[in-house]
């Protein structure tokens, strides 16, 4: 999210999976599409068959490269490189789309004179804190305009400033908050439109990525000159005028250190030529299944409130003044923060909610650092964590480094695993592989686990939001069998239990529960909550209590309600319009009345940038939106994401704030100057611009810049999470994961199922034919994987799908793949690929690092029992490597100088 986020505004895909038939050229990256995302990739299949170039760029060989124009096989972890390497060929060769670029991005904004680049930071920007490993970002700031917001008291705006670079504000995560609604800045910038002036963004932007010559690519990538040759022309031949290019990506960007900055290259790259908001272009965010862009527009994560508010901070956000502050006064969207905010709180909190006491902001639970998952489970294994709740989850299997989460949950008091199986993370306190190894045993587990049968997505009402910003409604199709619920019965009945048992309590701490708005219908013997009343509410209402139709309408003084701002609309004329199913041939292509899509059903965000600055299509066949005159409005095959009646020379009066503080040029309305961000001045946590770094776990030196890894990258450092020095010989080799058709996820859906389990019947790896003939390694025989955290072993399947990358200077890259749906539970049982890996996160997201690490493979199966645990730790002394035993259930002290606090 905050790298789509800090780039355009909104952390949602920006096109529609429809849409990619309109491409002329579409390169999928850090997507395997074909095989993971098959039901979309039939609009893939019809761009090609009306002439349209594909392009996969993968390590692997896959059922999508074979269907692609032309494969390009890089080195794990290089995209940063590739992609910039693209980013420089489009400015060497004038090739980018001027107009569009200095009308709709910030490549005209003058940063201010503090900045220093990693061009002379050996790949440090400044602003940089060894100690923290975080930055200030003050430096990054444009040069204001001289319209800065208006503060009423300064030294109240300085004492916020400094305390948001507190580390422990940093590692909250506040850059998720750009999900929906860019950062908010303090001023607009000076502009040149010449482009000229040496701190422009251009000017940064064309020296920050000098270094990223085509001979660098082939360096770094492995790529051949010729090969990064023929991508650069098909994707600048079909992004101009006439022609547009789209980027599709999915988990193999997210899943790295760096991921936030993998999106945001292609963004770069993207708003260069012009392919953001024209049909045919954009960039398609591919979320694994079909909820998880709800899951994070609700939300699930820790730091983030419906609609991508930020959470509060415990250091900052005592009052709702003081939440609001940022926004306010500012320009776009986001400036409305507070008429989101308060509404939220009406919808949670009804009458109980009111001015006089501010709208029950002290309600809201303050964070005061990082709560992600997975410091979450560190904390378990230190006994700061007591209860956990298991939804749909399956961390023992699906997480990085199983052992360290399987330590985790054997910590608590108790545990509650809500799941369709008995799942791995419910069994393992009798059946983990640290029983066999004597690091846990049932009888020293004080965990209580608590397993209640889930209802699956037939057997239950609500709403998916997937991949493309669409909900769709699904009516209930059977009854789920015997005690088994769904998600809404389980949690609304939980809290009705909680409610009467605390009903008489005068304790401060349990009126928000008491007081929250509660009173959803129900219906059925099982009692289930009214799915669509839910629905209604997230919409909102207005004053005359009816659902609002649009986010516009939502006030501060709380005379309107709305749980998710983002979803106002969903139920606009009191109708779910989530629910509509009128295929595309009725209401145009668009499909505009097939489900319904935030916001307000737009289908294509940022569309005011397929027209010109006077608001005509840049070219007949891309036309989509554009300014009828006549009408004196915004027209086309969508919903104008622009102010209907605002006309294309609209020039906002001094002083004017959020919607009203946008021009009618500016098509990126979340965004406080209402420009795509090439550079961005705020919203991420590890640099304006992205960056090559090496893999935190890597066999290659970094040949761009004396930082080997990102400086910023989160460890969470234990005996139970050790990590593999890069460039090591007992470490030779690089390793990414990966899904199959055959199989979902952590396995707990496909491994229990007879005819998905037949299908692919065992847990393998892929090498090349040279790394078996280096190993000794025989088709269809075991062979052990090694790291630092386990072995595991697998069957072996040689095959040229894989094959060695060659860098300059001689050095072979041998990589290998493991599929990660395996455990020891199910019909096909097998060592878990996830037990491998380490975990280290993205500063950003917090999101692990699992595409690429190191490992050393060797023939034969595994030692079992003891045996496995010297084994491994045979190698993290060979590797100069910290100890990895643990004391029982991995309670062990972190050792003093378990960590590295150094930025290497």
């Amino acid at each position: 999210m905050p790298g789509l986020g800090a780039s355009f505004g909104r952390g949602g895909a920006t096109n529609f999976l429809e849409d990619l038939a309109n491409s002329d050229c579409i390169v999928i990256e850090g997507s395997n599409m074909a095989e993971c995302h098959p039901v979309g990739f039939q609009w893939v299949m019809e761009a090609k068959a009306r002439g349209a170039k594909v392009v996969h760029i993968d390590p692997r060989f896959t059922r999508t490269s074979a269907v692609a124009d032309l494969h390009v096989p890089l080195r794990v972890g290089t995209d940063i490189a590739f992609l910039g390497g693209l980013i420089r060929y489009v400015l060497d060769n004038d090739l980018y789309f001027r107009e569009y670029v200095v009308a709709y991005t910030n490549a005209a904004a003058i940063v201010g004179e503090e900045f220093v680049d990693t061009e002379d930071l050996g790949g440090l920007f400044s602003g940089f804190d060894p100690e923290t490993r975080t930055y200030d970002e003050a430096s990054w700031s444009y040069e204001p305009s001289g319209q800065d917001s208006r503060t009423d008291d300064p030294g109240e705006a300085a004492e916020q400033e400094r305390s948001e670079q507190h580390p422990d504000v940093k590692h909250s995560d506040r850059a998720q908050a750009a999900g929906s609604g860019g950062p908010p800045i303090p001023s607009k910038p000076h502009r040149d439109e010449t482009l000229e002036h040496p701190r422009t963004v251009f000017q940064i932007l064309k020296r920050h990525f000098a270094r990223y010559t085509p001979e660098m690519v082939a360096e770094v990538c492995g790529i051949e000159p010729e090969v990064f040759e023929q991508v650069a022309r098909w994707v600048t031949e079909n992004s101009n005028r006439d022609r547009t290019t789209a980027w599709v990506y999915s988990v193999g960007w997210t899943q790295h250190s760096v991921g936030a900055q993998y999106i945001r290259t292609a963004s770069i790259l993207q708003t260069l030529l012009g392919n953001i908001g024209r049909p045919g272009g954009g960039i398609m965010a591919l979320r694994g299944h079909a909820s998880i862009q709800g899951s994070t527009d609700v939300p699930t994560l820790f730091n983030l409130l419906p609609g991508y508010l930020p959470m509060p901070h415990a250091m900052q956000h005592q009052t709702l003044d003081e939440y609001c502050a940022d926004a306010a006064g500012k320009g776009g969207f986001w400036g409305n923060k507070r008429a989101y905010t308060v509404s939220l709180l009406k919808a949670w909190f009804g009458d109980a909610a009111q001015p006089e006491n501010d709208f029950r902001f002290d309600w809201i639970p303050k964070i005061n650092g990082d709560h992600s998952s997975y410091r979450t489970i560190a904390d378990m294994i230190e006994g700061k964590v007591h209860g956990y709740f298991l939804v749909g989850e399956n961390p023992t299997v699906g997480h990085p480094n199983g052992r360290m989460n399987r330590f985790g949950l054997a910590n608590l008091d108790w545990l509650v695993v809500r799941d369709l199986q008995m799942i791995e993370s419910a069994t393992f306190w009798n059946e983990s592989p640290e029983i066999e190894t004597g690091e846990l045993a049932p009888e020293t587990i004080g965990t209580e686990v608590f397993f209640l049968p889930a209802a699956s997505h037939v057997e239950k009402e609500g709403t998916f939001t997937q991949t493309q910003r669409l909900l769709q409604w699904r009516q209930k199709a059977v009854e789920p069998p015997g005690d088994a619920r769904s998600d809404l019965w389980f949690y609304f009945h939980l809290g009705r239990i909680l409610r009467s048992r605390l009903a008489d309590s005068t304790d401060p701490r349990d009126q928000a529960l008491l007081h929250m708005t509660w009173d959803y219908p129900v219906h059925g013997e099982t009692r289930d909550p009214d799915a669509e009343a839910v629905l209604r509410e997230i919409n909102g209402t207005g004053p005359d209590g009816r659902a609002l139709s649009t986010y516009v309408d939502m006030a501060d003084d709380g005379s309107t309600s709305g749980g998710c701002w983002i979803y106002t609309g969903v139920f606009a004329d009191e109708v779910n319009q989530a629910a509509r199913r009128t295929p595309a041939r009725e209401p145009g292509a668009v499909a505009s009345e097939w489900g319904w899509a935030w916001p307000l059903n737009r289908r294509m965000l940022y569309n005011r940038a397929s027209a010109d600055p006077e608001g005509r299509p840049w070219s007949e066949r891309k036309k989509y939106v554009y300014w009828d005159s006549a009408a004196g409005e915004w027209t086309g095959a969508d919903v104008p994401d622009v102010e209907r009646t605002k006309r294309p020379d609209y020039v906002p009066p001094e002083g004017a704030s959020a919607q009203d503080a946008l021009a009618g040029t500016d098509p990126f309305v979340m965004q406080g100057d209402g420009k795509a961000w090439l550079y961005a001045p705020a919203g991420l946590v590890d640099g304006p611009l992205p960056t090559h770094y090496e893999p935190v776990e890597s066999v290659v030196e970094n040949a761009l810049y004396a930082q080997q890894a990102s400086p910023t990258v989160e460890r969470i450092e234990g005996p139970w999470n050790r990590e593999n020095p890069s460039m090591s010989e007992v470490f030779p080799f690089q390793v990414t994961t990966y899904r199959l058709t055959e199989h979902h996820t952590a396995g707990g859906m496909s491994r229990t199922l007879p005819y998905l389990a037949e299908l692919q019947p065992e847990f393998f790896v892929e090498v090349s034919p040279e790394l078996a003939a280096l190993r000794g390694l025989t088709h269809g025989d075991y062979a052990t994987l090694v790291s630092t955290r386990t072995a595991i072993e697998a069957k072996v399947l040689v095959t040229e799908r894989v094959r060695p990358i060659r860098l300059r200077g001689g050095q072979v890259v041998h990589q290998i793949g493991m599929p990660y749906h395996w455990a020891y539970s199910g019909l096909s049982t097998g060592d878990s690929a996830n037990d491998l890996l380490g975990i280290a996160l993205d500063a950003n997201t917090h999101i692990q690092e699992d595409k690429v690490s190191t490992a050393d493979i060797v023939p034969g199966r595994r030692p079992r029992g003891p045996e496995l645990l010297e084994f491994v730790e045979s190698y993290r002394r060979r590797a100069g490597v910290g100890s990895g035993r643990v004391g029982v259930n991995g309670r062990a002290p972190v050792a003093e100088g378990d960590g590295d606090d150094q930025v290497t």
